[in-house]
């Protein structure tokens, strides 16, 4: 699903060189719930935004879903984005003057699907995080966990190949981020690979792998039982 090879990143000024990833490799297999972790300033930000596509790498490979993405254009990666990646944020990035419905329209519109085809990926998106009977409130309306789950529903009706989730419980109290947690498990239970970015090692033992990073370079490979799913309740 996600392969890089020797992968390396730097960051220059005119005084400072600063080596962001230094021979970094993973390998995330289909329908794996990997977590991401290390100490601040390790390269978990660099990882995520080269594999997101969003920054391009100096050195190694990259294989997405088994295309070769280091020597695609930028037209070429931001399409391959849209339709291979769902990104899950810490902010939820809503839109506030758009109700639920049409803020998982969003990026639907952009890839110019039918209008038929949108509505059926956003009310399945949104039964399957068990938001179906909002989809006509606005965020304001919701909780910070109903809002993350907006924002995975989403992630979801673009039917991207993985979800790619930056600290997606980091604006929620334990409650609601135990439930966001639950909710990621559920769906990777039915078939969905995620790699999660997370500072936090309570959360990262949810996902059934842990890859540390220090100083841009994989250190650690901790294997877990997956936490069993819990069926989603709308309230």
């Amino acid at each position: 699903m996600l392969a890089m090879q020797s992968v390396k990143k730097i960051y220059r000024t005119d005084m400072i060189e600063t080596h962001a990833l230094r021979d970094f490799s993973l390998q995330v297999e289909p329908g794996e719930f990997v977590a991401v972790t290390g100490p601040s300033g390790s390269g978990k930000t660099t990882f995520l935004s080269i594999a997101g596509l969003l920054e391009s790498f100096d050195a190694g490979r990259y294989t997405l879903d088994g295309q070769d993405v280091s020597a695609l254009s930028d037209a070429e990666r931001s399409r391959l984005r849209n339709e291979k990646i769902g990104f899950i944020f810490q902010g939820f990035n809503l839109i506030p003057d758009l109700n639920l419905f049409d803020n998982v329209d969003v990026p639907l519109r952009y890839r110019g699907l039918a209008a038929r085809d949108r509505r059926q990926r956003i009310e399945r998106a949104l039964e399957q995080v068990g938001l179906a009977s909002r989809a006509k409130h606005l965020p304001s309306q919701l909780s910070g966990g109903q809002q993350q789950r907006v924002a995975i529903a989403r992630a979801l009706a673009g039917r991207p190949a993985f979800l790619l989730a930056d600290e997606p419980t980091g604006n929620l109290d334990s409650l609601m981020a135990r439930q966001v947690m639950d909710m990621l498990g559920e769906i990777n239970a039915q078939g969905m690979t995620i790699v999660m970015v997370t500072h936090d090692p309570d959360l990262a033992r949810r996902a059934s792998r842990n890859i540390q990073i220090v100083d841009g370079q994989v250190t650690d490979f901790s294997l877990y039982e997956p936490a069993p799913a819990v069926q989603l309740v709308e309230v």
